[in-house]
């Protein structure tokens, strides 16, 4: 029983920092502005650096597990 709760523990931790590190990529992407007061273009880069990052985020992610 007690391996069956630690499991479902770490399964719900890990959803919540992965969800909390992908809303603050999208953060500093948006340089804090929330999406307000930003042009198409700045909110065009901003999705493809919140991108990156993420991608960047899961390769050291795999890197780490060896």
């Amino acid at each position: 029983m007690n391996q069956i709760i630690n499991m479902v523990i770490r399964m719900v931790t890990r959803r919540l920092i992965n969800m909390g590190i992908n809303k603050g990529i999208d953060v500093a992407a948006k340089r804090g502005q929330g999406g307000k007061d930003l042009t198409p273009e700045q909110r065009q880069a901003a999705g493809k650096t919140s991108k990156r990052a993420k991608q960047a985020v899961r390769m050291s992610r795999r890197i780490g597990r060896f």
